[in-house]
C-alpha cells in the first residue's frame, strides 16, 4: 500500500485529506509541523503533502533538507499551500517539488494530482537507459554543478567557468530539471508539467523553442541536451 505523508499545521486541513486520502486505498500519516514530520521515517513514504508556511521551520527548508539527503530525495513532495504567488511556485518547483497546489483547494484536485504524481514517479521507463554512463552531477549546497557549468538555486542563476550566463526563468527552469534528473530521457508532458502552469495551453513547439535557444546559450555543454525522437529531451553524455 502507498503511504502518504501529510504535513500542514492546520489539524482541519490534516484530518479532512488524511481521511480523504484513506478513503482512496492510502496509508496516510500526518505531522503538525516540519519537526515533527523530520521526526519519521521519511524514506518510507511514497509522497508528501507539504505546506509552505507553519510555525518554526518552513515547507521550503524541510524540502531542501529532504532532497540533500540521498535516502530521502527520491521521496515526491506536493506543495500544499496559500502561498501562490509566481516566485514561490518557481522556488518550491526548483526545490525539486513534484506539484504545487493553492489553497484553498478541492480535495478532488488533491487526489487527482496525488494520483498523477504517484503514477508518473512510479512509471517504468520507456527507454532503455544508456549504455554510456550517465552524467554526474553533484548539489553543492545551493547548487548544481557538472564540470564547469553550476547552477545557483537561490540567485537562480547559471554560470560557465565561473561566467553567468544569461538565462529567462523557463530555461533555468528547464536547466534545473535536466540536471537533477540527468542520464534520463524526460517526456514532453514532464516538462510541461514542472516547467509551465498547469493552466497555461503551451504547445510542443514552445518546448522545441526553448531548449534550442538553450542549446546555443551554455555553448559546449548543449551537446549534452539530447534529443529521443517520439519520447522527449535529456541531459545525458
Amino acid at each position: 500500500m502507498q503511504r502518504i505523508l501529510v504535513v500542514d499545521d492546520e489539524e482541519s486541513i490534516c484530518e479532512i485529506l488524511q481521511f480523504n486520502l484513506e478513503v482512496e486505498g492510502y496509508e496516510v500519516e500526518v505531522a503538525y509541523s516540519a519537526e515533527e514530520a523530520l521526526s519519521k521515517d521519511i524514506k518510507s513514504f511514497s509522497l508528501i503533502l507539504l505546506d509552505i508556511m507553519m510555525g518554526g521551520m518552513s515547507g521550503f527548508k524541510m524540502a531542501q533538507i529532504l532532497k540533500k539527503d540521498p535516502s530521502t530525495a527520491s521521496v515526491p513532495i506536493i506543495f500544499c499551500t496559500a502561498k501562490d504567488t509566481e516566485d514561490n511556485k518557481i522556488a518550491g518547483l526548483t526545490l525539486g517539488a513534484d506539484d504545487y497546489i493553492s489553497k484553498p483547494f478541492s480535495v478532488r484536485e488533491v487526489v487527482a494530482r496525488v494520483k498523477s504524481v504517484l503514477r508518473r514517479c512510479s512509471a517504468p521507463q520507456s527507454v532503455p537507459a544508456p549504455q554510456a554512463p550517465a552524467v554526474h552531477t553533484e548539489v553543492d549546497g545551493d547548487s548544481i554543478v557538472y564540470n564547469g557549468l553550476r547552477l545557483d538555486l537561490l540567485k537562480h542563476k547559471c554560470f560557465i567557468d565561473g561566467n553567468e550566463v544569461q538565462l529567462t526563468k523557463k530555461e533555468m527552469e528547464i536547466m534545473v530539471l535536466f540536471l537533477r534528473n540527468s542520464g534520463r530521457v524526460l517526456s514532453r508532458e514532464e516538462i510541461l508539467h514542472n516547467v509551465w502552469s498547469d493552466e497555461v495551453v503551451v504547445l510542443d513547439r514552445t518546448i522545441d523553442v526553448n531548449i534550442t535557444r538553450l542549446r546555443k546559450k551554455i555553448g559546449d555543454y548543449g551537446k549534452f541536451i539530447v534529443t529521443r525522437q517520439g519520447y522527449g529531451y535529456g541531459f545525458d553524455v
